[in-house]
């Protein structure tokens, strides 16, 4: 890991680099090192390549290998775990390049690396039509997709890796690769899910399905009462409930922002957040169940547009917070889940931290095991002990409290994990979140990147023999 690159060096690279360079005497240093997640503003790379396009990030790639520096990719700087920054690294920073090129006619999209949710739902929307997505539209769509990628259409449509047709990809040697099931299937096999493992994806290909622009979806929050309730219609739901239907659920303290009246502000609740993507006419007798338990607090349920609602929740999860998740999937939604929802997510160590779960089941579910390097679709709910705060100082604490919570709820699981929910790096925990793939990974990673030079990630460790 290198701190200091000779700047001869950095000056021959910018001659032929249309982006910009960053060091940390630049005006722009400290916001262009900056990702969502607080707990990495102490970070510091070395140097921040902002890539105007893929020529520069083959120019980065090749810069980095040259000078012995260890890459990190930022694609929307969402990662839970920090992994778009690096401290004395070089990281390659795609931020600048959203653009989004939707064919109507083919239903199919292909977005730049740094794209977001956002930027993506708004091009497609346009012609009535979307890619499974991520829930909080400043999520890059990069990191999201190739870890797999859960959200409002996933019970229809599936993951947002099983809706990935083609990646540009720049791999360690320096090259570009377009990467299809048809140019190389087992490279794109382990980009649906492997993660950042592979190269850096510099534009995504994805389909597109009619979607919006109105759906019938939005909030229903219930007092903590109704919680055991909430969870046994969540989990008839999974059971039950056509695929149009995506439903998560969340325990917490109401934040103060302004999809909640300020009398409800830091009440703990229990709330379900649904998306209805049939038939609109169908959306009023689909929730109905939902309303019938007790009387909502809150009843923010109603046609609503695709984009929106995509946007709803943005303001809960604001980039600069410090935050760090516990998370793994539910075998079951039963009482005794619930009652450990509200333990730790009534009373938090931190009013802006919450216990949330996405229900599964449906297309998910129904994808073959061996299609996708993406590891478990057995459960019925993935959760998350989500930790959020304000300061230093409350990090221990706060990481101790989602610690605590997902060893309560670990014992309701199947064991594994996913890996864009990971924020600490272990091999233990990656090796979870693929069980038996992760050696069929390992020999795509001993190809394209025997060196390990992509290992800023939640590392797959190259293995010709594994």
């Amino acid at each position: 890991m290198s701190r200091w690159v000779d700047r001869n060096a950095i000056e021959k690279l910018a001659q032929n680099f249309r982006g910009v360079l960053f060091q940390a005497e630049d005006a722009g240093y400290e916001d262009a090192r900056k990702v969502w997640n607080g707990m990495m503003d102490d970070r510091r790379p070395c140097l921040i390549a902002r890539c105007s396009g893929t020529a520069d990030v083959v120019a980065a790639v090749r810069f980095a290998r040259e000078h012995g520096i260890l890459p990190a990719i930022r694609g929307g700087g969402h990662s839970a775990a920090g992994k778009g920054t690096c401290d004395g690294g070089m990281v390659i920073d795609l931020s600048a390049m959203r653009s989004v090129f939707v064919n109507p006619q083919q239903r199919t999209a292909i977005a730049q690396g740094g794209a977001l949710w956002g930027d993506y739902d708004r091009e497609t929307q346009m012609f009535g039509l979307a890619s499974p997505g991520g829930v909080v539209s400043t999520t890059g769509i990069g990191g999201f997709t190739l870890g797999g990628g859960i959200g409002w259409l996933t019970r229809r449509f599936g993951l947002a890796c099983d809706n990935l047709i083609g990646v540009d990809l720049v791999t360690a040697d320096g090259n570009h690769r377009l990467v299809t099931n048809e140019s190389d299937p087992e490279l794109m096999w382990a980009l649906r899910g492997g993660g950042g493992n592979f190269g850096v994806a510099t534009s995504l290909h994805y389909k597109l399905h009619a979607v919006g622009p109105i759906v019938f979806g939005g909030p229903l929050v219930f007092s903590l009462e109704h919680a055991e309730e909430v969870f046994a219609l969540v989990d008839d739901a999974f059971q039950t409930a056509p695929d149009e239907l995506g439903i998560g659920v969340v325990v917490s303290p109401i934040k103060p922002v302004a999809l909640f009246p300020v009398e409800m502000h830091w009440r703990p609740i229990v709330a379900v957040v649904l998306c209805w993507t049939g038939d609109l006419t169908q959306g009023e007798k689909v929730v109905a169940p939902f309303r019938q338990i007790g009387r909502p607090l809150l009843d923010g349920v109603g046609p609503i547009s695709y984009e929106t609602l995509q946007k709803g929740f943005d303001d809960l999860a604001p980039a600069g917070r410090r935050s760090y998740w516990k998370s793994g999937y539910l075998r079951e939604l039963s009482p005794r889940v619930a009652q450990d929802f509200v333990k730790y997510g009534a009373e938090p160590q931190s009013p802006y931290s919450q216990v949330e779960a996405q229900v599964l089941g449906g297309a998910f579910g129904r994808i073959g095991h061996d299609d996708t390097a993406f590891g478990d679709r057995t459960g019925r709910a993935i959760f998350n002990v989500e930790g959020l705060w304000l300061m230093p100082e409350d990090d221990e604490a706060n990481v101790a409290w989602a610690h605590n919570g997902f060893a309560d709820l670990e014992r309701y699981s199947t064991g594994t994990a996913y890996v864009n929910f990971l924020s600490e790096e272990g091999d233990d925990r990656v090796r979870a979140a693929y069980g038996a793939k992760y050696y069929r990974l390992a020999r795509v990673k001993a190809k394209y990147d025997p060196d390990n030079f992509f290992r800023i990630n939640q590392n797959i460790v190259p293995s010709a023999s594994a």
